[in-house]
């Protein structure tokens, strides 16, 4: 079986500036690319998991969303970082659809595509719906990020380079 990080894209990966759907608007948070090359060295695939509610309420397009998509996968791409898959809620809150964080959907795919142990696997989010969305779907391990109140996280950071040299410090975390 794999073992996985989840990540939620606004606020992990990029600068949530809010609705972020183009790449003038994509800043990628400080030190990302070194936290993933600590997880990639453990053999970890790599998953994004993101709400995108800004398409169900008409701010931007799927179109956009997915263009954005592919100019970040590739900046992935060139810093040796593959992401396995990126799945997205285009939803807005109101649906009450099956993929939207905490809700299971996205997960639901992603252990059967690619054999997935959650027991063994990751969440980061900045959200308390993404520590939610990993408790739902039986991700053992989370990691919460920022300065909002985020409860039943296993280790909370106000940043990546702070959850970054932490796990430098202490390697064997994610030695799973």
């Amino acid at each position: 079986m794999n073992k996985a990080l989840f990540l939620d894209r606004d606020g992990i990966i990029n600068i949530d500036h809010g609705y972020v759907s183009s790449i003038e608007k994509f800043d990628f948070s400080q030190d990302i690319f070194t936290f993933l090359k600590l997880f990639q060295k453990e053999g970890y695939l790599f998953f994004i998991v993101t709400n995108q509610s800004g398409i169900g309420r008409g701010y931007y397009s799927e179109k956009d969303f997915q263009t954005l998509t592919q100019w970040m996968l590739q900046a992935f791409e060139h810093e040796g970082l593959p992401i396995t898959k990126v799945y997205h809620c285009p939803h807005a809150p109101e649906v009450k659809c099956h993929c939207r964080k905490p809700a299971i959907g996205m997960i639901e795919k992603t252990v059967q595509t690619y054999n997935i142990d959650l027991s063994a696997s990751w969440m980061i989010g900045d959200k308390q719906s993404d520590i939610d969305f990993a408790q739902n779907a039986k991700i053992k391990h989370t990691i919460a990020l920022g300065k909002r109140e985020i409860e039943n996280a296993e280790y909370v950071f106000t940043s990546i380079t702070e959850c970054t040299h932490f796990l430098e410090e202490n390697p064997d975390i994610i030695k799973i």
